[in-house]
């Protein structure tokens, strides 16, 4: 038996790979735990790590710790970079209509649980390492530690003792980061109990709209015309003209007392209604409307998939669909968020699109766009590899500030979840295709968080016990609380009487600049919609970069 006992003693990468298995099950097969509907999900993973490595370093099993480094550091550069591939369609969208604001308020809370963090360094006998680890486990923000850690490294690269310190003093802070923050979301609750809530329509989402052309300024003018008095995107579906209906073209003439079937942004209506005249009050946006079937013209909606991979990036204009088949895509739905479907807007991978038509006309659309969903199922591996690279590469490039002596960089956390962000959102205008199915998405950025969390903990395992049950865990304990709750609270509070904010607008902006989705579940369990969910969204991400360029920037200013 003693080819079983060397996987688990002798150091190889047999040995990391059955650790880390082990770490992952075990973590994740507890992260399925639920207490009042709150469960720690994948974070269990971290602490299983920690008790592996505690009772590994008990033992006194050596393990081949390069490997480890290898899988942690991928496994950070995987989940980071899926992470801004998902959220970049709509990041630079969210930045509008509030979006701005959030990110404000956001970094707000960054800035004061920081400045808490270096007053903890000031203020008491931990090291400026400990006060940063303390900090990224109040933050609950993994890779905001591996950025500190790469920092410190880059200085001192013999010094792993104290990069595993830091990882020491996170795994202290994490749980009470995350008890801190659920703290703060129930004292908001009760505080700001009572009050009205507004929910605005999240940016990019389409209104359905029957305008009644009254406006004497647009009579006997084609549609082209009218849709050039504004800047501001309209589609209209059909035209309802003495007694007909039809699918207008750029060159339909409007006349006075025609009805016209519109999709727009609900937060343009306003500006149509003056233009076209008056607004009728039929809601065409109940869920039960039969669109086959709206006026007996024997006209259809569809949806049509995008699958063809050279329409990539392509704009809806350029491919003269409207005026060759008769037909109007009215709207298109990307990344659950409908777009309204104008012809500069660029096709994506994967977009579903509502075509309106004959059944005829409508096929012959999907011949041209694909309309074949077994294709969007093969990942597309290319991409992810393509921005891995350039992650690391951007996350290498060094830049000089002046009086420092050593250059930052965005690191391995820093860089891929820029060029996540940038492929995301712009890489269809250079053909570059990164969709894939939900299923998939979640698959990469669960492996590589659930990898970079097992080895974490493991590596910080082996002086966590010891160092809780002392005074200075306590300490640790105590301070971690303190970054957790107060700069939250203060944020949660200026959110709120000041800045107008819902109780799910802001518990979901505290949660993004936090990164801790364990409290975002325990806000989305008060609300009825995914308020809370979007302002996580729209937060994250630039909570996240602020996060790890200021935790490099900070350890080349203090160590």
């Amino acid at each position: 038996m003693n080819w079983f006992t060397d996987i688990f003693t002798q150091p190889s990468y047999l040995q990391v790979v059955v650790l880390l298995s082990m770490i992952c099950a075990a973590g994740l097969a507890l992260g399925q735990i639920k207490v009042k509907g709150v469960s720690l999900g994948v974070t269990f993973v971290f602490f299983a790590g920690i008790i592996l490595g505690d009772i590994v370093n008990r033992m006194g099993i050596e393990v081949n710790w390069s490997m480890i480094a290898l899988a942690q550091n991928f496994g950070l550069i995987l989940f980071v970079y899926a992470l801004g591939v998902q959220v970049g369609p709509g990041f630079f969208t969210s930045l509008k209509q509030g979006g701005i604001r959030l990110n404000l308020l956001g970094f707000l809370a960054t800035v004061l649980t920081t400045l808490f963090a270096i007053g903890a360094y000031a203020f008491t006998r931990i090291s400026f390492p400990d006060a940063m680890g303390l900090l990224c486990g109040a933050a609950t923000n993994t890779p905001m530690l591996g950025a500190a850690q790469q920092a410190l490294l880059d200085v001192h690269p013999e010094d792993i003792e104290t990069a595993n310190g830091m990882a020491t003093a996170c795994a202290v802070a994490y749980p009470f980061g995350v008890f801190g923050v659920l703290a703060c979301m129930i004292v908001l609750k009760l505080m700001m109990r009572g009050r009205e809530q507004h929910h605005p329509d999240p940016a990019g989402e389409t209104y359905v709209a029957e305008f009644h052309v009254s406006n004497p300024a647009i009579f006997n003018h084609d549609i082209k015309y009218v849709a050039g008095l504004t800047d501001k995107h309209i589609i209209i579906s059909r035209v309802w003209s003495d007694g007909k209906v039809m699918i207008p073209s750029s060159t339909t003439v409007l006349k006075k007392d025609d009805h016209l079937l519109a999709v727009l942004r609900r937060d343009d209506l306003q500006a149509f209604n003056v233009i076209f005249g008056e607004q009728e009050h039929t809601d065409w946006n109940r869920p039960d409307i039969d669109w086959d079937n709206i006026d007996g013209s024997g006209l259809v909606s569809k949806h049509v998939l995008v699958t063809r991979k050279e329409l990539n990036g392509v704009k809806i204009g350029s491919l003269h669909l409207r005026n060759t088949f008769n037909i109007n895509i009215t709207r298109v739905s990307r990344a659950g968020i409908q777009l309204v479907a104008y012809p500069g807007l660029r096709l994506q991978l994967g977009d579903r699109l509502t075509v309106v038509g004959d059944d005829t006309a409508i096929a012959k659309v999907g011949e041209i766009l694909g309309n074949e969903e077994k294709t969007l199922r093969n990942p597309n591996l290319v991409s992810i590899f393509i921005g891995m690279l350039l992650g690391v590469i951007i996350g290498s490039i060094p830049f000089f500030i002046p009086g420092m002596s050593t250059p930052i960089k965005l690191g391995i956390a820093g860089g891929p979840i820029v060029v996540g962000i940038l492929i995301g959102a712009f890489g269809p205008r250079f053909r570059l295709s990164t969709y894939a199915t939900r299923s998939a998405s979640l698959m990469l950025r669960q492996m590589g968080i659930v990898i970079y969390l097992a080895c974490l903990g493991f590596g910080a395992g082996a002086d966590f016990f010891s160092t809780v049950f002392c005074m200075q865990g306590l300490l640790w304990i105590l301070l971690s609380l303190l970054i957790a709750f107060v700069p939250v609270i203060i944020t949660g509070i200026v959110a709120s009487r000041w800045c107008g904010l819902d109780y799910a607008q802001n518990a979901g902006m505290l949660c993004a600049a936090m990164a801790n989705p364990m409290a975002l579940t325990y806000a989305n369990a008060d609300s009825d919609d995914e308020e809370a969910s979007e302002a996580y969204a729209t937060v994250y991400p630039l909570a996240m970069f602020v996060r790890v360029i200021s935790a490099q920037l900070l350890m080349l200013l203090f160590v």
